[in-house]
C-alpha cells in the first residue's frame, strides 16, 4: 500500500478531496481525479536547470547570510485554492520556458532556518491563465472590447478589484484543473524546490508568483493539518529576462498588453524583499531554462493570510538593491 504521506507522483494521476472553500463554491463536489502530460522533464536534461543548478542556487543564498529585514506580505488574489498538492513538478501539460524555483524560508529575529514548514506556490500560465479559472480567460480580464463605450459615465466611485485579477477578493472557481499549483515542506535548511514554466502575463499585472508559508502545522493523508499561514506574497522577475521570453513560443502568442515591474501597482519596489528573484539563464537562449532563488524572512508565529492593500505594509527599513538579473549559465 502506497505511504499517504509521500509526495504525489510528478504530473500523475492526482486525487486529492476538495479544500473546504472548493466545497463551498462548488456545492459540496466529491473527489476529483486529474490526469496530465509531463513536459518539465525537460529541466533535467538541461545542464542550466538540472540538480548542478540547484546546488548552486542553495549554495548562494546559504552564503549570502541568513539574516534579512522581514519579507513584505502581500495581497493573495482571487485565484488562491488551497488544494495543498504536495509535490514537486507542477507543469502537468502546461507548455513554457523551464523555470527551477529555489525557496527558502527563515525566521527573521533569529535568522535560523525554518524546518518543516510549507511553501505554496501558484501561478497563471504563458497565455496569463489560472488553472481553476480557465473559463475567466487572460487573468480574468477576458478580452478587451474594441468598440468604443456608449452610455452615460458612471458618476460613482469604482467598487470591487481592480483589472487583472490583483484584487484581494476570492472569485468563483470555473473547472477543477491543478496546473502550476503546488506546496511542499522545507527541509533542514529551510528550502524547497518547484518545476514549474516561467509565468506569461496579463492584463494589470507584472509577471509574478504567488506564495504563503504555513507554519505550526504538519503534514498529514489529508494535507497541512494545524498552524498557521505566516506569510503570503509574491515574486517577480528582472524586466530583462520577462522581455526575452516574449519572442519564445508560446509568449510570442500572448497578446495582452504586459505591465512592467515600475508600473505594478503592487511590487512594493523593494527588490528582494519585496520578491524580486534572482534569476540564471543564459542571456542569449532562455528558452533553455532559467533557475529563480529567493530567501523569505518571516515571522512564523504571525498570522499573515494575504487580505491586504497592494504592496502590503511599508518596509520598516531602506529596500535593499536589487539583484543582477541574470548571468550566463
Amino acid at each position: 500500500m502506497t505511504n499517504p504521506l509521500h509526495e504525489e507522483p510528478d504530473n500523475a494521476v492526482v486525487s486529492r478531496l476538495l479544500p473546504r472553500r472548493r466545497m463551498l463554491a462548488l456545492g459540496g463536489a466529491g473527489a476529483v481525479a486529474l490526469t496530465g502530460l509531463g513536459a518539465a522533464h525537460a529541466l533535467a536534461r538541461d545542464a542550466s536547470t538540472g540538480a548542478g543548478a540547484v546546488e548552486r542556487a542553495k549554495a548562494a543564498a546559504l552564503a549570502a547570510g541568513a539574516c534579512m529585514e522581514l519579507t513584505t506580505e502581500q495581497m493573495e488574489g482571487p485565484y488562491y485554492l488551497d488544494y495543498e498538492l504536495f509535490r514537486t513538478n507542477v507543469v502537468e501539460d502546461r507548455t513554457g520556458i523551464p523555470l527551477l524555483l529555489v525557496l527558502r524560508v527563515v525566521d527573521t529575529a533569529t535568522c535560523a532556518p525554518i524546518r518543516d514548514s510549507a511553501i505554496e506556490i501558484w501561478h497563471c500560465d504563458a497565455s496569463g491563465v489560472y488553472s481553476g479559472y480557465t473559463e475567466n480567460g487572460n487573468g480574468g480580464g477576458g478580452t478587451p472590447p474594441t468598440d468604443a463605450p456608449t452610455g452615460t459615465p458612471p458618476t460613482d466611485a469604482p467598487t470591487g478589484p481592480p483589472p487583472g485579477g490583483g484584487g484581494g477578493g476570492h472569485a468563483t472557481p470555473t473547472d477543477d484543473l491543478t496546473w502550476l499549483r503546488g506546496i511542499q515542506m522545507t527541509d533542514r535548511h529551510g528550502f524547497v524546490t518547484f518545476r514549474t514554466v516561467f509565468p506569461g502575463w496579463y492584463a494589470g499585472r507584472a509577471v509574478h508568483v504567488h506564495t504563503k508559508v504555513h507554519t505550526g502545522g504538519t503534514r498529514t493523508a489529508d494535507g497541512y493539518t494545524g498552524g498557521r499561514t505566516c506569510h503570503t506574497g509574491q515574486f517577480y522577475f528582472a524586466e530583462e529576462s520577462v522581455e526575452a521570453t516574449e519572442a519564445v513560443a508560446p509568449y510570442s502568442a500572448n497578446t495582452a498588453t504586459r505591465v512592467t515591474l515600475d508600473q505594478d501597482g503592487i511590487y512594493p519596489g523593494t527588490g528582494t524583499q519585496g520578491g524580486l528573484l534572482e534569476l540564471v539563464h543564459d542571456r542569449r537562449h532562455i528558452e533553455r531554462g532559467v533557475v529563480g532563488h529567493i530567501t523569505m524572512a518571516v515571522d512564523p508565529e504571525a498570522t499573515n493570510d494575504g487580505d491586504l492593500p497592494p504592496g502590503g505594509p511599508a518596509p520598516t527599513a531602506s529596500p535593499s538593491p536589487s539583484p543582477s538579473p541574470s548571468s550566463g549559465a
